[in-house]
């Protein structure tokens, strides 16, 4: 039976991509060093729900650690590595931007070789629609990505580069995923959308940082998935975007949330992040000719979702710090 490595397994794309796949049938080993970038709680809940289901396996490892990754190797053959494991967050990257180059750069590095050393011809790589900033929309993968405005923007170009030179050296199948503001069920609470909802439900403010107007091509999780599973076909070296191709305003969002909750919310606005974008909007033409991929859910439907299963969930989520 084929069996993956997928890092990042307790994060919130990490533990989507290997829900599906466990329910393709594939055995999953999954390593996610449970760091406590954002409440733990939420990481605990998602590596409880993929224990429950056979063929999960899981390692509380870091991907710095060279070796603590290679007994991982040395105990398994591993058909691919979908290395999902990262430091995210644009604004983070500001305060802390040794640990973006060590994770997202140096972490890759590690599984790169590894791959190399094992014979693994086929890796995923997460990235970010954050490399496009300043570029003309809709985002095309062949746009040129070499002013990034934010630390955790240029630990993800350089993770790209380093798999890069591993696929032209090695032969290395690569396929990177450029992900356009991912959210759902079980998502960061970091992000807009996980705030937005839990501080409608709280009855307290919602802290907006500029005026509402800037617009995310907003994409939902297990779209996202979908599309991440389906790099694992044989690409050669690909970039591709996976975003929903409908950029929406974040007051439109703000709108979806306010319909779903049924409360009315009370905004209150901040100054606009010099390290954030104003709009995002992905080019999909090249998902879809290559791996056959469309989102399928709408913006409106997704919201839905998110807000049922934050209601669903309310018992323990409202201890989860945003």
């Amino acid at each position: 039976m084929e069996k993956i490595l997928v890092t990042g397994a307790a994060g919130f794309i990490g533990s989507k991509v290997c829900e599906k796949l466990l329910k393709q049938g594939k055995k999953v080993v999954g390593i996610d060093n449970m760091n406590s970038y954002y409440d733990v709680s939420l990481k605990k809940w998602r590596i409880e729900k993929l224990k429950q289901q056979k063929g999960f396996s899981f390692y509380p490892i870091d991907i710095e650690n060279f070796s603590d990754l290679e007994k991982i190797f040395s105990e398994h053959q591993f058909s691919a590595v979908i290395n999902e494991a990262a430091r995210a967050g644009v604004r983070y990257s500001m305060v802390n931007p040794f640990v973006y180059m060590t994770t997202n750069a140096d972490g890759t590095l590690n599984l790169l070789e590894l791959c190399r050393r094992n014979d693994i011809e086929k890796f995923v790589l997460a990235s970010t629609s954050s490399l496009y900033a300043g570029q003309k929309m809709p985002f095309k993968e062949e746009l040129p990505v070499n002013t990034p405005i934010s630390p955790y923007a240029a630990s993800k170009k350089a993770a790209e580069m380093m798999a890069y030179s591993y696929h032209n050296l090695y032969d290395l199948d690569i396929t990177i995923f450029r992900y356009f503001t991912v959210y759902g069920p079980a998502g960061r609470p970091d992000m807009s959308i996980f705030r937005f909802i839990k501080w409608c439900l709280e009855g307290k403010s919602l802290e907006i940082f500029g005026d509402g107007t800037q617009k995310r091509d907003f994409t939902f999780v297990d779209d996202v998935a979908e599309g991440t599973i389906a790099g694992l076909k044989k690409t050669g070296y690909e970039v591709i975007n996976l975003g929903n191709n409908k950029p929406n305003e974040l007051n439109y969002a703000i709108e979806l949330i306010e319909r779903f909750t049924g409360k009315k919310a009370e905004l209150k606005y901040k100054e606009f992040h010099k390290a954030d974008m104003m709009a995002t909007w992905a080019d999909i033409g090249k998902a879809d000719k290559l791996l056959g991929w469309k989102p399928e859910v709408p913006l409106e439907s997704g919201i839905e979702e998110t807000v049922k299963w934050t209601i669903d969930n309310w018992e323990w989520l409202q201890k989860v710090e945003v």
